[in-house]
């Protein structure tokens, strides 16, 4: 097993961190996944996905923008995160890999909005920020439904920036026995897993029929089965 390394990289909005989990044996993948703007790379999901993948080929990039590498507790606007992005495209797609584009919240919507610019194989939304909580008519289905390649969405049940059951439907759509619901449009496409009783961060409460860790093995599981389906 080879053990996690850390890259500065440049970038116009400022120096970003990429800390790398290498694939076990020969890698077919790299997911590249930022956090969201309230929060950074010790989130539960990000730390869980960074511990199973490798194992599954697929090298883990955990990526830090540079506002958070300044220390600063507010994130920026979306085109200063883009920016960051674009600034560390280069060394995550450096291995010769296909790239995922991932990230949670604030980190989805960016990798939402450059994946086809970028050349993003695919994206990985996780708690996809689909509206302000409580403002439904502000909604960000556009940045979802532009990313250009096959999505993947993991979304809380208790999203309050929205709920599975929010999310735009296709008329193609089809639920699956695994909890996961497929929705097809021109050009795009994107599969929503449901992380029952989950919140924005995807915790869940000690009252769920559905234990922390349990939670989180939904969260894997979706990512490994969608990740195989990709190479």
């Amino acid at each position: 097993m080879t053990s996690a390394t850390t890259e500065t990289v440049g970038t116009d909005a400022g120096p970003a961190r990429i800390t790398w989990h290498p694939a076990h044996g020969r890698p077919r993948l790299v997911l590249a996944v930022s956090h969201g703007a309230g929060g950074g790379i010790e989130a539960r999901d990000l730390k869980a996905l960074a511990a199973r993948l490798p194992e599954h080929g697929v090298t883990v990039a955990l990526v830090e923008q540079p506002w958070r590498v300044a220390g600063k507790k507010v994130a920026p606007a979306p085109k200063t995160l883009d920016t960051g992005w674009r600034g560390l495209w280069p060394a995550l797609a450096a291995p010769g890999l296909p790239v995922v584009a991932g990230g949670r919240s604030a980190g989805a919507r960016v990798a939402c909005r450059t994946a086809t610019e970028l050349g993003a194989r695919a994206v990985l939304a996780l708690s996809f920020p689909l509206h302000p909580p409580g403002k439904p008519e502000k909604s960000r289905a556009a940045e979802l439904l532009g990313a250009g390649v096959p999505t993947l969405v993991v979304q809380g049940g208790n999203d309050p920036f929205g709920r599975p059951a929010e999310f735009p439907e296709y008329s193609g759509g089809r639920v699956q026995r695994s909890g996961a619901r497929a929705v097809k449009g021109d050009g795009w496409a994107y599969e929503l897993v449901e992380v029952p009783s989950a919140d924005h961060g995807l915790a869940v409460p000690k009252r769920a029929g559905i234990t922390q860790e349990e939670a989180v093995r939904v969260v894997t599981d979706a990512v490994v089965r969608w990740a195989g389906s990709l190479v």
